[in-house]
């Protein structure tokens, strides 16, 4: 069974919230092992802030990326179908020639780092056209002022924004959802490899 994606419960949590989010949208319940949800909450919130206060700013990348790493190890030595890949700099966008893309396209998940008032993590979970679909953890009642951002509140086994891909393309730090300059940017690739659409699977693939 697939349980529904969560929200955040602190200011902070969006980085482990996120990626047990992945988890929940590649796989179901039953397939989950309890060392996957241990190893998210132990590895992350491990950033400090200005005053030296733990986990107060949240996740870092480090900390993801070992994430990423370690997720991709534990599938091999357990027998869990998962696949990781961590990318950063120009290799994080949207569009034509976009491993970002082409993971949506295959039945993967993306985590992204982005802006929404400061760093943030969120999961992409599908794109249709120039349209991406978004599970934002960050919990929210009312509609954005900027009009190509689309609120959803029925979807909570896969999105709960739609957000077009000029805007998370966009290079400014400062826009909301801005995956912001190339040189910071960061993603993880993240794929249930039962359920991965491959050139060998289908010919889905190539369409």
């Amino acid at each position: 069974m697939k349980t529904p994606l969560h929200y955040q419960i602190s200011e902070y949590d969006c980085g482990p919230t996120t990626m047990m989010n992945a988890m929940s949208f590649l796989f179901s319940r039953e397939q989950i092992m309890p060392d996957v949800v241990r190893h998210i909450m132990l590895y992350s919130l491990d950033a400090y802030n200005a005053k030296g206060e733990s986990g107060k700013s949240g996740t870092s990348r480090m900390a993801m990326m070992f994430l990423s790493s370690w997720l991709c190890e534990f599938g091999k030595a357990c027998h869990f179908p998962i696949d990781c890949v961590y990318l950063s700099g120009k290799e994080v966008y949207l569009g034509k020639d976009s491993r970002l893309t082409d993971a949506l396209r295959c039945r993967g998940a993306v985590i992204v780092r982005l802006n929404y008032g400061g760093d943030h993590y969120v999961l992409l979970t599908g794109q249709e056209g120039e349209q991406v679909s978004m599970f934002d953890p960050y919990y929210r009642r009312r509609p954005f002022v900027q009009k190509d951002i689309i609120l959803l509140e029925n979807e909570p086994f896969r999105r709960n924004r739609i957000v077009p891909v000029e805007r998370l393309n966009n290079e400014k730090k400062s826009g909301i959802y801005a995956l912001g300059p190339t040189e910071g940017r960061e993603a993880i690739l993240l794929f249930n490899r039962d359920t991965q659409l491959t050139a060998e699977k289908t010919i889905e693939y190539f369409i």
